[in-house]
């Protein structure tokens, strides 16, 4: 199994900034996908970033968010930048990872959440 913890949300000002952490363990071959979604109360789970082939970004987070790893340790960051009332929700980290055993086959994972809540 694969198991994916994150770290680093709290409370934090309107215009302020953030680092969110994934570290992911377990039975990993290769994270072919490091990613971020976020929800809010009522609504569907949408992408933020994420990293690949290509790094992509929600056009709400483009040039405040950005997506990086540390692929020796498998763990990825979001770094949150001139944060708004409109990025609060609970944030999750997503993986598509291919375990040895299993060929091409990919399995996907999340993380438990964590609040982030920017005040206005």
């Amino acid at each position: 199994q694969v198991q994916l913890v994150e770290s680093g949300g709290g409370l934090v000002q309107g215009g302020g900034s953030l680092t969110l952490s994934c570290a992911a363990s377990g039975s990993i071959f290769r994270i072919n996908v490091m990613g971020w979604y976020r929800q809010t109360p009522g609504n569907q789970r949408e992408l933020v970033a994420t990293l690949g082939d290509r790094t992509i970004y929600a056009d709400s987070v483009k040039e405040r968010f950005t997506i990086s790893s540390n692929n020796a340790k498998n763990t990825w960051y979001l770094q949150m930048s001139s944060l708004k009332a409109e990025d609060t929700a609970v944030y999750y980290c997503y993986a598509d990872v291919s375990r040895r055993g299993y060929g091409d086959f990919s399995f996907e994972y999340w993380g438990q959440g964590t609040q982030v809540t920017v005040s206005s």
